[in-house]
């Protein structure tokens, strides 16, 4: 399987990461929401959420070093992240197995902030709710049962493709939203590449 190639477990993250105060070069990028982002991530990481990296992958691959971490919640988006930079030929690309909680179990240093549930939790809690309430419904009223086929084909679609639009619609959530800075903003956060 292609994709356990590209996954790196927490401790060998953390070991690069303190490599990183002797000179070695490495950056984190946490593709998750500004909200998600605020309520932990790994001290040091840069957030550049998943839709802006989407945008503006050619201009990412010319500003990042050779070795970039991709941390989201569980490792999903983070690996879509790094389907699409690669798709632009950045090379170096890593995706943090089990995401930031795994970083956190591991003993890594991370920033805790203002608590949020992360888009993977929401996207069950809601197509739980409605697969739940359109299959107790569906007794009084038949035709409520195609909210639950509806949701479970969403599911298995998003299974099958690695893209979840369930989650998509809720990351636009203000709540999940957070300060959302502008691509000039996010992209002049991030370190320059050092030339070779």
């Amino acid at each position: 399987m292609t994709q356990a190639i590209h996954q790196v477990d927490a401790p060998t993250v953390a070991g690069w990461l303190a490599g990183a105060e002797r000179g070695d070069v490495v950056t984190v990028v946490d593709v998750r929401t500004p909200a998600e982002f605020e309520s932990a991530h790994i001290r040091g990481s840069y957030n550049v959420p998943l839709r802006l990296l989407d945008e503006h992958a050619d201009q990412l691959r010319d500003r990042l070093g050779h070795r970039v971490v991709l941390v989201c919640q569980s490792g999903i988006r983070a690996d879509q992240a790094r389907k699409r930079l690669a798709a632009v030929g950045m090379e170096g690309l890593h995706v943090l197995d089990g995401g930031v909680p795994a970083y956190a179990a591991a003993g890594g240093n991370v920033v805790y902030g203002r608590s949020r549930w992360s888009i993977e939790r929401q996207v069950r809690l809601v197509a739980g709710l409605l697969v739940l309430v359109g299959t107790l419904t569906s007794l009084v009223v038949p035709w409520m049962l195609a909210v639950a086929v509806f949701v479970g084909a969403g599911l298995t679609f998003a299974g099958l493709t690695d893209n979840c639009m369930m989650g998509r619609l809720l990351a636009r959530l203000p709540y999940n939203r957070g300060e959302e800075p502008s691509a000039e903003t996010v992209l002049g956060r991030l370190p320059k590449r050092k030339a070779a």
